[in-house]
């Protein structure tokens, strides 16, 4: 399957791959596939930020004592009844002097013990759903107030090698820029981002502190049909848009609408 005709498979591979349930031979295809294809390594890398942001918006917190109760006596009740199993498995040896009385009363206190052990075993199943859905529903809470990404470009250096993750939100008109590479400009200089739109020359978005997460403030109308963005070294505090870049362009990446 071409996931780039089919972008919801895509988000959803995406966002499996950030939460860690995409496995085995799916994730190792999906990473080989994110190497080689810049949509599907902005979409991973979206995902991940998002993944990143809920963690570091998440405090801390201690399980209650009632969590630890029941992983206690789920551990119990699975001891019982492998014990359970292997009297099971074990052949009969009745000691000497006992009746067929004795062994139905032992069968009797094994079947009690295992009905107990089942109960313990719902019950306490059934709590850990209750908590597993109320963290759930406060993720999913989470995920929903996070930023309606629209465009998305990955920003490469000269080694193909991923440098600089721009995403754009139209609702609150900001350009988010996450550097995702090693590179740091020396303190006397600065990095500065360009639109290069198809006809004109290119166009200044802004000057980028030495930050590794940053927002910039721009309308659509300075996103919306520009195929490339580029990121040029400058002198500190950049230089003039209508100058153009004057110093080398160390980053350039393809500026790409999420179509969903």
């Amino acid at each position: 399957m071409n996931l780039l005709q089919h972008p919801e498979v895509l988000d959803k591979l995406a966002a499996a791959h950030a939460l860690g349930t995409l496995r085995g031979g799916a994730r190792r295809r999906f990473e080989a596939m994110a190497r080689e294809q810049a949509p599907v390594r902005a979409a991973a890398l979206v995902w991940h930020s998002r993944v990143a942001s809920m963690n570091e918006l998440q405090t801390p917190s201690q399980p209650a004592p009632a969590v630890w109760t029941r992983i206690e006596n789920l551990v119990r009740a699975e001891g019982e009844q492998q014990a359970m199993a292997a009297a099971r498995a074990a052949p009969a040896k009745p000691p000497a002097g006992s009746g067929w009385w004795r062994s139905l009363a032992l069968w009797r206190g094994a079947s009690a013990a295992g009905a107990l052990a089942t109960v313990l075993a719902v019950v306490t199943a059934v709590g850990l759903r209750e908590d597993m859905g109320a963290q759930i529903g406060e993720l999913q809470a989470k995920l929903d107030a996070t930023p309606a990404i629209e465009y998305v470009a990955v920003l490469n250096d000269d080694q193909a090698s991923a440098s600089m993750l721009v995403t754009f939100d139209p609702k609150s008109r900001k350009l988010t820029l996450q550097r995702v590479g090693g590179f740091q400009e020396a303190s006397d200089k600065s990095l500065q981002l360009w639109a290069l739109p198809p006809s004109g020359g290119p166009r200044s978005l802004g000057v980028l502190s030495q930050e590794r997460l940053l927002q910039l403030a721009a309308g659509e109308a300075d996103v919306r049909e520009v195929p490339t963005l580029a990121i040029s070294l400058e002198p500190k505090g950049g230089v003039p848009s209508e100058r153009g870049p004057t110093g080398p362009v160390l980053f350039k990446g393809a500026l790409i609408q999420k179509m969903i």
